[in-house]
């Protein structure tokens, strides 16, 4: 069981299969009211408010008991508990590309527009607020809608919007930084002044810059001169007034971010990999018949596609009726399987995920955020790795059983695994000349290594190659019913 506990109203706490919400009563009351607007409902009913119900006080005795983190035997204490839909697998701005960040900033714009006309505000604007149920965005922070006051002409979460997603995105756009560097050594995003002293001249006058970096860079010394007296809340008598500077404000800020919308057809090493791969049609035929035989055969309702390069076997499984976890190291090929998923609605979620270096856990006694092997373990019941092994082997020189060891815990059923042979023209690529390294690693290795945690059900050679295509069954062991 994990705790978030950010919030000074309350903590969000997640068991196995749920996620519960307490707050003191007073924010309840809030976050009731709020449920019950029109714009919540509309929210709701779209699925892009995360779903959400009050726990009604005759069932709190048969909620997980909430301990620990400090808190008392009885953690719910006078709070008020709620259940929310739980996202399957949530993931983590560190983990997106930045097609992906983008929709969670335009979501979080949305919400906070609509919302006004109940009159309700966002306390916040991070991507934290926002995970993805597949390729859509969904907003499970609930409890950051909060009244706002009618003369109140500020949004306040202004400068983190700009912190966490304009400037992100600039970066990433003009000086090619990942966000995953960006948000796992900056979790709170950027301030405008980091940004500034990477710009020369003519780049700090440029439009975009100028106005998220530049001006509020040569204004911060102004407003440190007037301390605390910056933060102090402002009313206008004119309420119509108020909200139309409020709504102006909104408005420029998806005027930025529409702006740095991620460009469409984005080349890298890899996002051309479907197109030139190293064998011809009848492998590329024969590959897609035996993964599809094997999604039709074991019916597996989660799958891992583990190098998953643009998707086109996590679209075979997702349109097999699979809840797909797509992962690929290059942030281009990750942002094409979210465009194709988002346009063809497939229940597929990309990730920018290194399996050889995969996300760590994150945050206060690194607990807030869990690692990507942690939320990924044994939650599976089929994983593909197809044209990864070599790969693994001799870019990153895991061994061999380590890869067996590790598939072997993410799937609770079926490995779907390409061999690819030294004798390979891609695998040759990539040993540069140091071939003598892997010269013991043939066919009859790497079946004695999988053996150890699987069964073979069958195997076919991919026609004009050096690959062979293996259906594996992972072995029962440890208390598994597999």
């Amino acid at each position: 069981m994990t705790r978030s506990f950010r919030d000074p109203a309350g903590s969000c706490w997640l068991t196995d299969k749920n996620v519960f919400r307490v707050l003191d009563r007073a924010s309840a009351g809030e976050c009731e009211a709020f449920l019950a607007s029109g714009s919540a409902r509309r929210f709701l009913a779209n699925g892009k408010l995360v779903g959400t119900k009050r726990v009604p006080a005759p069932d709190i005795p048969r909620v997980p008991r909430l301990t620990g983190w400090g808190a008392s035997d009885d953690a719910m204490g006078p709070g008020v508990v709620f259940e929310h839909e739980r996202i399957r697998f949530p993931s983590y701005p560190y983990e997106w590309p930045p097609e992906m960040l983008w929709e969670a900033g335009r979501l979080t714009l949305e919400l906070a527009s609509d919302a006004l006309a109940d009159g309700y505000g966002l306390k916040d604007a991070t991507p934290y607020n926002v995970l993805f149920r597949g390729p859509e965005p969904v907003f499970v922070d609930v409890p950051s809608f909060e009244k706002r006051a009618a003369g109140d002409p500020v949004w306040r979460p202004h400068a983190q919007f700009v912190r966490t997603f304009l400037l992100p995105l600039l970066v990433n756009r003009r000086w090619g930084l990942s966000l995953a560097d960006l948000f796992t050594t900056h979790r709170d995003g950027l301030q405008p002044q980091d940004v500034y002293h990477l710009c020369g001249w003519t780049t700090r006058l440029s439009p975009q810059v100028l106005s998220l970096v530049s001006i509020p860079t040569w204004l911060r010394p102004r407003a440190q001169a007037q301390g605390e007296r910056v933060f102090e809340k402002r009313q206008l008598g004119d309420p119509a007034k108020a909200r139309f500077i409020l709504e102006s404000l909104l408005s420029r800020s998806a005027r930025s971010l529409e702006s740095l919308r991620p460009k469409a057809g984005k080349n890298s090493t890899w996002s051309d990999y479907m197109a030139t791969h190293s064998y011809g049609e009848p492998a590329f035929a024969a590959k897609e018949k035996f993964v599809s035989d094997a999604l039709a055969e074991f019916r597996p309702g989660r799958v891992l596609d583990a190098g998953a390069n643009t998707g086109h076997f996590s679209a075979l499984a997702a349109k097999a009726g699979a809840e797909v976890v797509a992962i690929d190291l290059d942030p281009a090929c990750v942002g094409v399987i979210w465009q194709r998923a988002r346009a063809e609605k497939l229940n597929v979620l990309p990730l920018v995920i290194d399996l050889s270096r995969p996300s760590p856990a994150m945050g206060w006694k690194n607990a807030e955020c869990p690692s990507f092997l942690e939320r990924a373990a044994g939650g599976f019941d089929c994983v593909l790795m197809l044209a990864l092994i070599h790969h693994l082997l001799v870019t990153e020189r895991i061994p061999l059983e380590e890869i067996v060891s590790l598939a072997a815990d993410l799937t609770t059923r079926l490995l779907v695994i390409e061999l690819v042979l030294p004798q390979d023209p891609m695998f040759r690529i990539l040993t540069r000349g140091r071939e003598d390294l892997h010269r013991n690693f043939d066919q009859g290795t790497f079946e004695r290594a999988c053996s150890a945690r699987f069964v073979i059900l069958r195997s076919q050679e991919l026609p004009g190659t050096h690959r062979r295509l293996y259906a594996l069954q992972r072995k029962a062991g440890n208390g598994d019913n597999v």
